[in-house]
Formats: structure tokens, C-alpha cells, sequence
């Protein structure tokens, strides 16, 4: 077995004001977004089958140096502890859909239907029961519309994204990728009929391209890339150089690609977000609302089947996470691109990032809730813990 680093993660600059540079993004993005539109508009384009390339380039820079820094004799022994991701099955699968759907109708059904008023005109689908006639044309309303767009985000777990969650959390880098491959697998067989199911279609469109290509990107490229330079690098620089030197530097590009693609999104969305801001805030309410309830479900049931934290943690972010490509794709090529149900997945996108980062600081906070994890005796015998990378 690959010896485990001696050095513990410790918060670097860029992690230790992250809420900061988070916020400051935000902004620059919005800011770009107005002046510029026709940046935003050129971004958007550059797009195959919903899977932006420039979101593309920076999750990779996200995803290799998590990716370089696993010991993958660490991902074989976490394949063959089954709890952490029998538990993200339940919770993704038996579970979210189920209050994504109650939350969205109570919230945007009820609450906020009042302040929704008229159709949605940019749908494809007609719906068998409700609507209203503009031009001798049934049309769905438009808070019909917004639910439906916040259920294909509630069928869609998240994959590769949760793996940043987790290592700035400090979790199991190795179990999380392996929670991502299996979650990636089960999403092929179960988001099509349960999806059909909820939104009542009849046949419910898989953007199989997006689910590829986004796994593919997102995942599998990092991976190859992270396992054979990792395996190179120890090869001829040895462990010691690849600690201190390789990893020193490599570590803040996480956080860096990070922010990147923050500007990016808020860019694309910028003006979005200025023209309807109440129907942004509308469809961002149960969504939080929603994010923040599975999370504690699934981190409150790793506490009751006694996870340790570095499992507990990424099991809990994987079903609050959501793959908004593929709900994109989806709402786009079932209800249209100028839809409500559209607008709710991009709101998704918009609250992914900040809240998620919220639940990273939850987790570190409460890191003492859980057991501690059993320490290697190579770990121990150096005077190391099992938060030690």
C-alpha cells in the first residue's frame, strides 16, 4: 500500500476566505454579465449537447488536483465498504425526488402562486389537465411549469461536483469517486421512468449525450490524468517531492477554478437574474429549502448507521448536490429552452455553488458529531491522523 502523506490539510489563503471570494465572483460576474451581454451570449454557444466547454476546462482544473492527490489502492478498500454508498442510493433515490416534489408544489403550488400569474409560453409540453388558452392554444401555467423544472433537478444527483464538496470538507476523496461512479451508473437506468413518473410524460427524454459527455469531462478525463501522473511522478520524484513541492503548489487551483467558473455561470445568468428577479427568487426558495433538508437527512442517517465523518460527509453532499447539465438538457428538449421549467434547472445552477458551500462549513463544524475514523498503522506509526493527506 502507497504510503499515506505525513501533512495535514490545513486552510490555505484562498480556502480560508473562500465566503469572500465567493461573494466578490458573484458580483463580477453579474457585473460582466450586464456589460457585456454579448460575452455572455458567445460563452453560452460554446456548448455541445448542454456541457458548456468553459465550465468544462475549469472543472477539470477542479476536479485533477483532488483526483492526483488519491491513493487509489485507498479507492479499492473503499469499494469494499458498502455503506456510505448504499446510503447515497437511498437518499438520491427513494428519498429527494419525493420532497423535491412536495417542497416545489407546496412552495410555488400555494405560497408564491399568487405572484406567478399567466402561462408559460415557451413550453413544449401541454399538460392533460390544467392550463390556460392564449390564442386557441392550451398553456400550461407558468408555476406548473417551475415545479416541473425543480423536479428534473430533484432526479438528477449530483456526480462529479460533490467531489470538490468533499475535499474541502476533508471526506474520503477515494469513497467519494467511487459513491460518483456508482450514483453515475444507477442515474443511466433509474432517471428516465422515475422522471416520466413524477412529470407524468409519457416518454421521458435521457439526454445520454449530456450524461456521457459530462461524466466523461468532468470525471474520467481527471481521473486518467490524476492516476498516471500521480503514478509518474512518485515513480521518479518520489513521495517526499510529490508532498512538498507537487501538491504544495497544485492545491490552490481547486479553489482558483473554482471562483473561475463562478464568474462564468453568473456571467451566462448575469442578465437573467436583472430581469426577473422575483421569479428567481420564487424557485430559489424551496430549492435551498430542499438542498438544506436532504443534507441533514443524509447526514443525520450516517450518524445513526455510525459513518465516520470522512464518510459521513461526502454521503451527505451527494444526494443535497443536483447535475444540472443534465436537467438543463432535459427541461430544454421537453419543455423548450424559453420555458419556466428551463429557468427553474438554471436557477439550480445559479444557488448550487454558494449553498454548497454553506454545507462544506456545516460539515467542518461539526466534524466532532461522528467517530472517529480507525488510523492506519503507517499513518499512526508517524505521528499521523486519519484526516491526514
Amino acid at each position: 500500500m502507497v504510503e499515506q502523506p505525513k501533512v495535514a490539510r490545513r486552510l490555505g489563503f484562498f480556502e480560508k476566505y473562500l465566503t469572500v471570494w465567493v461573494l466578490v465572483c458573484i458580483g463580477i460576474g453579474i457585473l460582466l454579465g450586464k456589460a457585456f451581454p454579448g460575452m455572455g451570449e458567445a460563452l453560452d454557444k460554446i456548448s455541445v449537447a448542454q456541457v458548456s466547454i468553459p465550465i468544462a476546462i475549469c472543472l477539470f482544473f477542479m476536479m485533477y488536483p483532488i483526483m492526483v492527490k488519491i491513493d487509489f489502492a485507498e479507492v479499492i478498500k473503499a469499494g469494499k465498504t458498502p455503506k456510505p454508498v448504499l446510503l447515497t442510493l437511498f437518499v438520491n433515490w427513494c428519498i429527494k425526488p419525493f420532497t423535491m416534489v412536495a417542497i416545489a408544489t407546496f412552495f410555488l403550488g400555494f405560497v408564491f402562486k399568487r405572484w406567478i400569474p399567466g402561462a408559460d409560453l415557451g413550453t413544449h409540453y401541454v399538460p392533460t389537465t390544467g392550463g390556460i388558452m392564449v390564442d386557441g392554444v392550451l398553456r400550461p401555467e407558468l408555476y406548473r411549469s417551475y415545479i416541473s423544472g425543480c423536479i428534473l433537478l430533484g432526479i438528477a444527483p449530483c456526480t462529479a461536483m460533490v467531489l470538490v464538496w468533499g475535499y474541502l470538507a476533508k471526506g474520503n476523496d477515494g469513497h467519494t469517486l467511487v459513491m460518483v461512479a456508482i450514483n453515475s451508473l444507477t442515474m443511466l437506468f433509474l432517471y428516465a421512468p422515475l422522471g416520466g413518473w413524477l412529470l407524468g410524460v409519457n416518454s421521458m427524454p435521457v439526454p445520454w449525450l449530456t450524461i456521457v459527455l459530462s461524466v466523461g469531462i468532468y470525471v474520467a478525463l481527471p481521473l486518467i490524468a490524476g492516476y498516471f501522473s500521480r503514478k509518474w511522478i512518485l515513480k521518479r520524484k518520489g513521495m517526499d517531492w510529490f508532498q512538498e513541492k507537487f501538491i504544495h503548489y497544485l492545491t490552490p487551483i481547486t479553489i482558483i477554478a473554482l471562483l473561475v467558473t463562478l464568474i462564468i455561470l453568473f456571467s451566462l445568468k448575469g442578465q437573467l437574474i436583472i430581469d426577473q428577479p422575483m421569479s428567481i427568487l420564487y424557485i430559489a426558495i424551496p430549492l435551498f429549502i430542499q438542498t438544506n433538508l436532504i443534507f441533514w437527512i443524509g447526514y443525520g442517517l450516517a450518524k445513526l448507521i455510525r459513518l465516520n465523518y470522512r464518510d459521513a460527509a461526502p454521503s451527505a453532499m451527494i444526494g443535497a448536490s443536483n447535475h444540472f447539465e443534465v436537467a438543463i438538457a432535459t427541461a430544454t428538449v421537453l419543455y423548450g429552452i424559453a420555458s419556466g421549467a428551463a429557468l427553474a434547472t438554471v436557477v439550480g445552477v445559479l444557488i448550487e455553488v454558494p449553498v454548497m458551500l454553506l454545507l462544506v462549513k456545516i460539515c467542518l463544524r461539526t466534524q466532532h458529531w461522528f467517530r472517529p475514523e480507525e488510523v492506519p498503522a503507517a499513518v499512526a506509526a508517524n505521528g499521523g491522523s486519519a484526516n491526514d493527506v
